[in-house]
């Protein structure tokens, strides 16, 4: 059985490489798409990651060769198949265009394709080559656009990107990308053959000053860019928010109820002492009033014997005097 021009074999140790790259943006146990599988040497890494893939490819042949190592596959025309009906919305955590989009005449919709296909909180991971490398700068300035079998100018390649053109395209595809990686290869280290000898010195200084005529291709994670979205997650925070409030709120008020009822119950005990002290008070004040008229009555009697005797003595002195 023949290959695809376009299976490698995935080194996860060589770090300069877009398949590296996509690895682990895809991260591990994720429900995976590979759009554009050809003989599934991307799938093969992600499985032993522990995800689960599913595959589209428009090679019958190299279908047939990632099949075993798939969960799902659809073989047809990317821009003729219709995904959503053939896997199902929201089944997939990741959808992945490796060096795919480049491929085709109208990749846009496509990649809008690919919003429905995403469970919640999913996203997707392309690579596509950057035509603004330098090398296919300076072949251009040299007169020079020539095909290859692979690689920046690869021969099947119908659609271009740079950093700028990408980002757009993702926004009119709907996306927003969070992560923006890049390969890298030398001005003179690329399949398109330039040599140092065919341009002058100062010219590729000047070429190298902008750091991506070096990049190679770039890789990029992009979430659904979507407002209604957006405003549903918000409203789901604010939501979210509003509930631990009025927790909160009926937490402070179970503690001041719960304080208002030891007042309660501290007032109620203040008030039977303080009833207690006035009724001891009352007491002691009748009780002071008791000896009071004690001490009267014994006053009035110590007067009045006084009295008496001081009459007693009058009478006597003048009775001698008559």
């Amino acid at each position: 059985m023949s290959s695809s021009k376009y299976d490698t074999v995935v080194d996860l140790s060589a770090r300069n490489n877009s398949h590296t790259l996509m690895v682990e943006l895809i991260g591990a146990g994720k429900r995976v798409l590979d759009v554009g599988c050809a003989g599934g040497h991307l799938a093969r890494v992600l499985v032993g990651r522990g995800c689960t893939v599913s595959g589209v490819e428009y090679d019958a042949e190299a279908a047939e060769q990632a099949r075993p190592v798939l969960d799902r596959l659809v073989v047809g025309d990317l821009e003729r198949l219709d995904l959503v009906a053939e896997l199902g919305a929201g089944g997939f955590d990741v959808v992945v265009f490796g060096d795919v989009l480049e491929h085709l005449r109208d990749p846009l919709p496509v990649l809008r394709g690919a919003l429905p296909l995403l469970a919640p909180g999913g996203y997707v991971v392309i690579s596509v080559p950057n035509i603004a490398h330098g090398a296919v700068r300076l072949s251009l300035l040299r007169g020079r656009f020539d095909y290859k079998p692979l690689g920046l100018l690869d021969s099947t390649h119908v659609r271009f990107f740079t950093r700028d053109t990408l980002k757009a395209f993702l926004r009119e595809g709907g996306f927003a990308a969070t992560d923006l990686l890049r390969t890298t290869a030398g001005i003179f280290d690329t399949e398109l053959e330039l040599s140092p000898d065919e341009v002058p010195a100062d010219l590729v200084q000047e070429v190298l000053r902008d750091p991506d005529a070096s990049t190679y291709q770039f890789v990029v994670r992009a979430v659904p860019e979507d407002a209604h979205a957006a405003v549903a997650g918000m409203r789901e925070q604010f939501e979210l928010r509003e509930d631990a409030a009025a927790a909160r709120v009926e937490q402070e008020r179970a503690r001041a109820d719960a304080a208002q009822a030891r007042t309660a119950e501290v007032q109620a005990a203040c008030d039977a002492q303080v009833l207690a002290l006035q009724e001891q008070l009352d007491a002691a004040q009748d009780e002071l009033s008791g000896v009071r008229r004690e001490l009267q009555a014994t006053h009035d009697l110590r007067t009045m014997r006084a009295t008496r005797g001081a009459r007693s003595v009058y009478g006597a002195v003048r009775r001698l005097r008559g």
